[in-house]
């Protein structure tokens, strides 16, 4: 089976963003060429852990390098995702690499592996030699300068901190008409 891989190397535009008021949206990774745009779901969390490690690595390799990783793409993308978006699929398991020869960081995000419904019916697990790496049918590889990563952090940051405000008690969200809390035994809390 061939293997579609949306590649962006590099992209005219990567970012994180969002649909949907706060306490309802979707999150995606979406990357634009010309007029080729890859919409990919993720989790808040992802968004923020991918953030997050992108930040580490670039501050990583201003340290064990002469290459200034601080400076961002100008200027600061902070437009709407291209509409109309189409997911191509749910992001699992994403990977992230420096390349110091193009001086690049590279990402690559599959898709979530689906579980099969039914257990197997061997009753014990193959020998390691004989299991088989998953096929994944599509993949989204994203290559971008040092300058366009800084920038990608810091919109994905703002992105997760732009939902609903946590409460100061229980740390859980606040939605606009408020929300019971369990450390207030049920009292119900607003955002302030």
């Amino acid at each position: 089976m061939a293997v579609v891989i949306h590649r962006y190397d590099p992209p005219e535009r990567f970012v994180a963003g969002t649909v949907g008021p706060p306490g309802q949206r979707t999150f995606f990774l979406q990357a634009r060429a010309g007029n080729r745009v890859t919409s990919v779901a993720l989790e808040k969390e992802q968004v923020a852990v991918l953030a997050e490690r992108i930040g580490d690595l670039l501050d990583q390799i201003a340290e064990q390098t002469d290459l200034d990783t601080s400076a961002t793409s100008d200027p600061v993308d902070a437009e709407p995702l291209e509409q109309p978006i189409v997911e191509e699929f749910r992001a699992g398991t994403m990977t992230l690499a420096w390349d110091g020869d193009d001086e690049v960081v590279a990402i690559e995000v599959f898709p979530v592996e689906e579980t099969p419904d039914e257990p197997s019916a061997a009753a014990e697990d193959p020998p390691e030699e004989l299991v088989e790496a998953p096929e994944v049918e599509e993949l989204l590889l994203v290559r971008v300068p040092a300058a366009t990563a800084r920038g990608f952090v810091g919109r994905a940051l703002a992105v997760v901190s732009a939902g609903r405000p946590a409460c100061p008690f229980c740390g859980g969200p606040i939605d606009p008409d408020g929300h019971l809390c369990p450390r207030a035994n049920g009292l119900r809390r607003t955002a302030q």
